[in-house]
């Protein structure tokens, strides 16, 4: 069986790190599945999908890394092609990726103790975002 789910939410701009364990849980529960996978995506290029303990040090750590891999205040080629000035946050989503996929039994994820699934905000503005669920099981 499949079954899909949407969570909607605001961000703030780069380096915004919104958790949405509770959310991805919640709708598994209401599923009724109790075990199976579900793939959490973001669409769209400037965002990521990643496992962190999310604590407010690896808040700060995790925006100050992404700084220094893909610095946001360099020019772009991709800047060059729209003029809006988020080449880095292309590149730092194509590094983190927009999904991954988590198993669930007994209707309960299957994370580690410390950790949580979050969102990443990589674009250069605030937005008005989402991110689908899809669960398969039984």
């Amino acid at each position: 069986m499949v079954k899909t789910e949407e969570i909607k939410f605001n961000t703030s701009g780069p380096g915004d790190i919104v958790d949405v364990t509770a959310e991805v849980q919640k709708a598994v529960r209401k599923s009724g599945l109790q075990s199976g996978t579900v793939t959490v995506f973001a669409p769209g290029s400037t965002t990521g999908i990643t496992t962190i303990e999310y604590e407010p040090g690896l808040l700060k750590d995790v925006p100050e890394l992404m700084e220094k891999l893909i610095p946001s205040d360099r020019a772009y080629q991709h800047d060059e092609t729209w003029h809006d000035g988020n080449g880095f946050s292309h590149l730092r989503s194509a590094l983190i990726g927009s999904d991954m996929t988590v198993p669930f039994v007994g209707g309960k994820l299957l994370l580690g103790t410390w950790q949580q699934i979050v969102f990443l905000e990589f674009d250069n503005r605030a937005r008005n975002r989402h991110v689908i669920l899809q669960m398969i099981g039984e």
